[in-house]
């Protein structure tokens, strides 16, 4: 008999038919001997229309008491599916996040989680029942509700199957799997049977919109097998989704590029003709930091004539803000030239672990792009991937051209594993 913790998103509990869908899920599951926890999210969009009332009354509502109303939409979901479970015949209890006693800090609408008591959970199990737990949301010390921020319900279910000791989490989505690309983008995109921790990690800090980047880092930091799969498939359905696992697996799926991730929401900031000399980075990035405003590619042109441009990307949502921060507080201090910017940019990556033992994988990819005459504006490299921007107009050209180049839409073969 395993443990299995599975988790279904807001499209999964949007209706009560989508609701006794589950249930079925969740039955077919417990026929096959397994103890079961199940973790949801509000009905999609639900939380989104609580928060909309709370902003109509203020719009500098409290933070507290806006995870007290954001808190509800899984305290509706629980008990639907709890009542879904009782028609079906099975033993099920509900249970909100502060009744596990899911400990947070008190970070409210981003809180993280510090400690899981799993005992009522444990003894509920051993006495058959399905266990139900309200996800996104948790307390923290003084007693406060807290929710968990975007893709809190993920992490809730990863949190609870390493607490548990799970054998594996599943997480349910609109989706049956992660796949080379977006098929909506390159319909020819290949869903993997599995994929590394560190491979997925990247994919989700790079645009990837399957897992959300916490609870990828939570599953991998207590190794945590995680199974993305679909709650749209038939319930008896044998499909496995995408596993994602440890890289010392001998089992792995072994490719050199795993997966194209692109993110439309980028913007790029130029500091141009500033000092070259040592501190000059810290004087530009230090009050884009203090105005918390994450910085992602950074790039430094060489310097001719003892001045140099710098170059840098900033989420589009913060990029009239960074401007702001720089003419202001940069662009006089340091004796810059101009400040020049472009919210119209992409970044397209490769990601896999195959490069660290193969060559030549970033002059593939240049020499793709430069067939299609798209133009590189900056690049960023690491051990597992190679990022580019490109201009916004020619991101999914990139994509269709870099997947067909690196033959994604192919199973890996021996010839494509030789070093």
């Amino acid at each position: 008999m395993s443990l299995i913790v599975q988790k279904y998103g807001g499209t999964s509990m949007g209706s009560p038919e989508r609701i006794r869908e589950v249930a079925r899920r969740v039955q077919r599951f417990v026929k096959e001997g397994h103890q079961v926890v199940v973790v949801v999210s509000a009905m999609s969009g639900e939380t989104n229309r609580l928060l909309g009332l709370a902003r109509e009354l203020n719009p500098d509502a409290d933070p507290r008491e806006l995870d007290v109303i954001a808190s509800t939409g899984e305290q509706v979901t629980i008990g639907l599916l709890a009542i879904a479970l009782h028609k079906l015949g099975l033993k099920a209890r509900s249970y909100t996040g502060f009744q596990v006693r899911i400990l947070t800090d008190d970070a409210y609408s981003k809180a993280r989680i510090l400690s899981i008591d799993e005992a009522n959970i444990r003894k509920d199990l051993a006495e058959g029942n399905v266990v139900v737990v309200a996800g996104f949301q948790g307390m923290d010390a003084k007693g406060n509700i807290t929710t968990l921020g975007r893709g809190g319900s993920d992490t809730t279910g990863v949190a609870l199957a390493a607490a548990l000791k799970a054998d594996e989490c599943q997480i349910y989505t609109d989706v049956d799997g992660v796949y080379t690309t977006d098929p909506r983008v390159v319909p020819e995109a290949r869903r993997l049977e599995t994929i590394t921790f560190e491979e997925m990690l990247e994919l989700a800090s790079l645009g990837s919109k399957v897992l959300q980047i916490r609870s990828v880092e939570f599953a991998g930091k207590y190794k945590v097998k995680l199974r993305v799969l679909s709650s749209f498939t038939d319930v008896n359905s044998t499909d496995m989704g995408t596993l994602i696992t440890f890289e010392e697996d001998d089992t792995m799926e072994q490719a050199i590029i795993s997966g194209i991730a692109f993110n439309r929401d980028e913007a790029k900031i130029t500091v141009m003709g500033v000092p070259d000399k040592p501190g000059i980075a810290y004087s530009i990035l230090g009050p884009v930091a203090d105005a918390n405003i994450d910085v992602d590619m950074i790039i430094q042109n060489a310097s001719s004539d003892g001045t140099t441009d710098f170059s840098f990307t900033v989420h589009r949502n913060e990029y009239k803000r960074a401007l702001q921060v720089l003419e202001s507080k940069v662009k006089g201090e340091i004796g810059a030239r101009a400040i020049v910017g472009d919210d119209r940019i992409a970044k397209v990556s490769l990601v896999g672990i195959g490069m660290r033992t193969h060559a030549g994988i970033a002059s593939l990819m240049f020499k793709t792009l430069a067939e299609e005459r798209i133009n590189i504006q900056m690049i960023s490299t690491s051990e597992i991937k190679t990022s580019v921007v490109v201009d916004e107009k020619y991101m999914e050209l990139a994509v269709r051209v870099l997947h067909r180049a690196f033959e994604l839409d192919q199973p890996p073969t021996e010839e494509h594993l030789k070093p």
